[in-house]
């Protein structure tokens, strides 16, 4: 079993910025996939952001809304994922979620709430 936790939401005005973080409890492994998703009050879950660990060379994705604007990285000796997320928009509010994707198995966060209101 691997445990995550979200932190680094909150509340922030359009046009600002903030870093979700992401801390597993044991270590990111050689091809596991963490993401970072997202849910709005009446959607579905949605998939923002996903790095794969290649060992020497991560392998990151966007979704078409987050291009641009958000950045996927991963600390591994930390066992940490953050995303750096600027020029937010109120659309982007919502609970976001860390994933980590490892074989056959997919590991959840308890959610972070964002917040993007004037």
């Amino acid at each position: 079993q691997v445990q995550l936790v979200e932190s680094g939401g909150g509340l922030v005005q359009p046009g600002g910025s903030l870093r979700l973080s992401c801390a597993a409890s044991r270590s990111i492994l050689y091809k596991d996939v963490m993401g970072w998703f997202r849910q709005a009050p009446g959607k579905q879950r949605e998939l923002v952001a996903q790095i794969k660990n290649g060992g020497s060379v991560n392998y990151a994705d966007y979704a078409d809304s987050a291009k641009g604007r958000f950045t996927i990285s991963g600390d591994y000796a930390k066992n940490t994922v953050y995303l750096q997320m600027n020029s937010l928009k109120p659309e982007d509010t919502a609970v976001y979620y860390c994933n980590l994707r490892r074989g056959q198995d997919d590991y959840w966060g308890q959610g972070t709430q964002v917040t993007v209101s004037s």
